[in-house]
């Protein structure tokens, strides 16, 4: 078994426990809760068949009731999905909505580890895992989720650099889930995801990474051509040697290079001069 499954089980136990907790028998109700309990039912009995429609109640497949008999969790737990009965005047429910939930956090003002302020925003997905602790245990509890993965943001990443926001955003979302669903065990709800929507951030600063980000650019281009200029430096340093080794290459490339320039069809003349005459003018 792994560490997570470990860690779930043990979150279902301690689930069972606090609900067997809150869970009241009928013993604990009291003389006075089970006389009124017996008038109850001797009001439904008198009024047959009409006071049948309203101790008979359905829950849909998604939903399950919490009964409360005189003010106390009636054992079992949650009920449904389907048909369940209930005592008039004694006996309320609540439905409780077991779908998973989904939210955005509202754009929250983060100052991250090396001073700079971000604006973040995400979305959160979360269910009810434990109807009876979701009603017993918190008075609204999506609303207490809401406000906890706010404040749960801003405390993970006011512990992040810029660069880590930016690049770790799955590491960040999987801390924010860790942290939820251990906070909200005990409200009987599951975080089931949380994702990191956009990370925005002040112009100025936008217009700082840029201007960086161009000068980066701009310095890795010079030194591009830094290095063409010295690989062409040392071609043409050996193109030299094996030129001079041999002077007739000189005019064959001399020959070559009036041949490129008679294709590019202009009227530029060019008259080609031994260079054995020129050593003779080089030499009086």
């Amino acid at each position: 078994m792994s560490v997570n499954d470990e860690r779930a089980a043990m979150k279902e136990s301690k689930g069972r426990d606090r609900q067997s907790a809150l869970e009241s028998s009928d013993s604990d109700i009291g003389f006075c809760g089970w006389l009124l309990v017996g008038l109850s039912v001797l009001l439904m009995l008198v009024t047959l068949p009409i006071s049948i429609w309203m101790c008979i109640k359905i829950v849909k497949e998604y939903e399950r009731a919490i009964i409360f008999r005189l003010g106390r969790i009636l054992r079992g737990g949650a009920k449904g999905p389907g048909l369940f009965f209930i005592l008039p005047c004694t006996d309320s429910f609540i439905n409780v909505d077991m779908r998973t939930i989904t939210f955005d956090i509202p754009p929250q003002e983060v100052l991250t580890k090396d001073s700079v302020t971000v604006s973040v925003d995400g979305v959160v997905y979360y269910r009810v895992q434990n109807a009876t602790l979701a009603v017993a245990n918190i008075t609204n509890a999506d609303a207490a989720t809401r406000l906890l993965a706010q404040t749960t943001l801003r405390n993970v990443l006011g512990t992040k650099n810029l660069a880590e926001i930016l690049s770790d955003r799955e590491e960040i979302a999987h801390s924010m889930q860790s942290t939820l669903d251990d906070a909200t065990d005990d409200w009987g709800i599951k975080v089931e995801r949380v994702e990191i929507k956009d990370v925005k951030l002040p112009l100025q600063l936008q217009r700082a990474m840029a201007a960086e980000a161009e000068a980066s650019r701009e310095a890795r281009a010079k030194v591009i051509a830094a290095e063409g200029e010295m690989n062409a430096s040392r071609a043409l340093k050996e193109a030299s040697l094996v030129i001079a080794e041999s002077p007739s290459a000189l005019q064959l490339r001399y020959l070559q290079t009036l041949n490129t320039i008679a294709a590019e069809k202009n009227s530029t003349i060019i008259f080609p001069l031994p260079l054995e005459m020129m050593q003779g003018f080089i030499k009086h």
